[in-house]
């Protein structure tokens, strides 16, 4: 069938793998079974990102074996959001999977995730069931991610079902595809969210063990709320900084005044305390109005996407409608 003619969608799921060749045949036989049965087309899309075994060689083998694979890769590890950035890429769906290699969920489970795109979500997040290794941190990390975004979804690092517009209406930096929920969500689009098993990995090992990756995710956090919060109005964050070291100066020096005129007391360090908080209060504010200035150039490239997405998407309709 054509790209939409099946339940008018057509998903494609895009899975980063690496090191992962022990189990890209159990996953092509899986994801053969759950697409004949699905009420949807789709394509299964393999993006080979540096992996030093034989990974990319057994893709190659099962898309010799299956029409509904593609692939991709990388010559070196360039990790899982550009993984992700090189699928959307190649893909032709207008619905996006993004599910992991090792099996930990199964593809049986990809109809039930993309159930509420058909539905009318935007995107849909899995709230994983079953035994989890990464537990603890996992939940700490949920848990201040619900309180700093302010999201009611369970789980923000699972696999995804999301409409194409939501990632080409967004903007990913490295590592910022664990929080595409909440650039998604700053965007205005709904967020909906199903349960969906987690199974123990049977082959191979995870990539994801690093005890850095806390600190890392942790500020990553933060930079994705500043990005959220502030960028979009810099100067409200600047200059709120600003006028408090102008205020704080201002405190210093009516303090030196009282020492100087009542006291008879003359304190130079409080006078270039004075002159330091003053200077870096207008050198906030300087920095506020900078920001301004990107921002509103971000905002015009912005929407120049859009509107050159828009126009393509008509285009796109009306050649639909002239065939």
């Amino acid at each position: 069938m054509a790209a939409e003619e099946k339940n008018g969608f057509f998903v494609s799921t895009i899975v980063p793998a690496m090191n992962e060749e022990g189990n890209i045949d159990e996953f092509c036989r899986l994801y053969d079974e759950m697409l004949k049965k699905a009420s949807f087309d789709g394509e299964l899309i393999y993006i080979d990102d540096g992996s030093t075994d034989g990974t990319l060689s057994k893709i190659k083998e099962a898309a010799k074996r299956y029409n509904f694979i593609k692939f991709a890769s990388h010559q070196h590890n360039r990790g899982v959001t550009e993984a992700l950035q090189a699928g959307f890429a190649i893909s032709r769906g207008n619905v996006f999977v993004f599910y992991p290699a090792d099996l930990q969920f199964l593809p049986e489970d990809i109809p039930a995730l993309v159930q509420p795109i058909f539905e009318g979500a935007d995107m849909v997040t899995a709230w994983k069931q079953g035994k989890y290794n990464k537990k603890f941190v996992s939940s700490i990390y949920n848990w201040l991610s619900r309180k700093i975004f302010g999201l009611k979804v369970h789980d923000l690092n699972s696999c995804k079902a999301f409409r194409r517009e939501v990632v080409e209406h967004i903007f990913l930096r490295k590592d910022w595809h664990r929080y595409l929920v909440v650039l998604a969500a700053s965007e205005g689009y709904s967020i909906d969210e199903v349960k969906i098993p987690l199974y123990d990995r049977t082959w191979g090992k995870s990539k994801f063990q690093s005890i850095w990756r806390i600190p890392v995710g942790f500020l990553d956090m933060l930079a994705v709320q500043f990005q959220i919060k502030f960028m979009r109005k810099p100067l409200m964050f600047f200059g709120s900084l600003g006028l408090g070291f102008f205020g704080m100066g201002f405190l210093v020096g009516l303090w030196a005044i009282y020492l100087k005129y009542c006291l008879g007391e003359t304190q130079l360090p409080l006078l270039y305390l004075v002159g330091l908080l003053s200077g870096l209060g207008f050198g906030l504010f300087l920095m506020g109005f900078m920001a301004e200035g990107q921002t509103s150039i971000k905002e015009e490239v912005s929407d120049m996407r859009r509107q050159l997405y828009n126009l393509t998407k008509r285009k796109q309709s009306r050649k639909s409608t002239d065939e």
